[in-house]
């Protein structure tokens, strides 16, 4: 076999518009089918998508012995439920960040995937495979800037739909669920360690009761990474890491454009060095990364116990909104 052949649950449009796309151009993924609650629904994906298969139940596409692998985007609060039903019809999980509701919610998801070792389970952090996150990550362990010192990340979009599934609260909406979620766990990923504690500010939708501003800081033992993250403000992305001999910024950290070229610059006392990266998709990187793990059996590029450790940070930011003191971390 030489391509794993995803379903996809759900026509959630994180998956219509980028996920599927790019993995139907992978070298080792293939779509063979997709699902809904209605299969008028899921038909009218299918054919837009030319995806052969479309199932009008997400228990339909389970069954279907055809598919290798699923991809999970559905709401956040039904991630865990149905990424456990997907290994119990033994496939394959790639599931949208973030991982649950709460930590315990993730940890069920891996005690659920240690009963199946066979079958391979990650969260869908794209950003990690893009080509500037490595060669960040590569610039921060190899002493670039220096000793890594402080982060300062920002992520917003604005969006008051009512009908919009990031203003659902109950569904797990709201900003640092749905974006802040990145800018936490690129800091855990460049210090290379978790948060000792945090400390948070939110401020909540009136009518969603979503967080639609949140800012945090991180306290890691060698530094710290502060955030801004936000449903209801200008459009804008930026990340900005800071060293005792330099600092490296990436443009469009989260986002990257699958159409053009994206670029980070490395500024130390010598000047300011402009690296720019070829266009890629980092969505089907992540699909053939994930595949690849599967055909040749070896881990996968992000192991899933990073998602709970990512929500534990979550929450403690959360925490720290509601006492307006500084929480553990776990």
């Amino acid at each position: 076999m030489s391509k794993i052949r995803f379903g996809i649950l759900s026509t959630a449009n994180i998956g219509t518009a980028k996920v599927i796309p790019a993995m139907q151009q992978g070298e080792f993924t293939e779509v063979t089918a997709i699902s809904s609650r209605t299969v008028e629904r899921a038909q009218s994906a299918a054919d837009e998508l030319n995806i052969p298969n479309a199932y009008g139940s997400y228990e339909e596409l389970l069954a279907d012995p055809e598919i290798d692998a699923i991809y999970n985007p559905l709401p956040n609060d039904m991630h865990v439920e149905w990424s456990i039903k997907a290994l119990e019809a033994g496939k394959h999980v790639l599931c949208e960040k973030p991982i649950g509701l709460s930590s315990a919610e993730g940890q069920k998801l891996v005690d659920a995937a240690q009963k199946y070792p066979e079958l391979k389970v990650m969260e869908a952090f794209m950003y990690r495979h893009h080509p500037q996150w490595k060669k960040t990550k590569e610039l921060v362990a190899s002493g670039a800037i220096g000793t890594l010192t402080t982060i300062q990340s920002y992520f917003a979009f604005f969006n008051r739909k009512e009908n919009d599934i990031r203003n659902n609260f109950a569904a797990g909406g709201g900003a640092l669920m749905d974006i802040g979620c990145y800018c936490i766990s690129l800091s855990r990923f460049l210090f290379g360690e978790e948060p000792a504690r945090a400390f948070g500010r939110v401020e909540r939708d009136p009518d969603f009761r979503t967080d639609r501003l949140t800012s945090g800081i991180l306290e890691f033992s060698a530094g710290t990474s502060t955030f801004t993250c936000a449903t209801q403000m200008f459009l804008s992305q930026r990340v900005t890491i800071f060293g005792t001999e330099g600092r490296i910024e990436l443009e469009i950290p989260f986002n990257a454009p699958p159409d053009r070229p994206t670029r980070i610059w490395h500024t130390t006392s010598n000047g300011t060095e402009e690296i720019t990266f070829e266009i890629c998709d980092q969505y089907t990187i992540q699909g053939d990364l994930f595949a690849q793990a599967i055909l040749n059996d070896t881990d996968v590029p992000t192991p899933l116990i990073d998602a709970v450790q990512n929500m534990q940070a979550i929450e403690a930011v959360f925490a720290s909104g509601e006492s307006e003191n500084w929480e553990s971390v776990g």
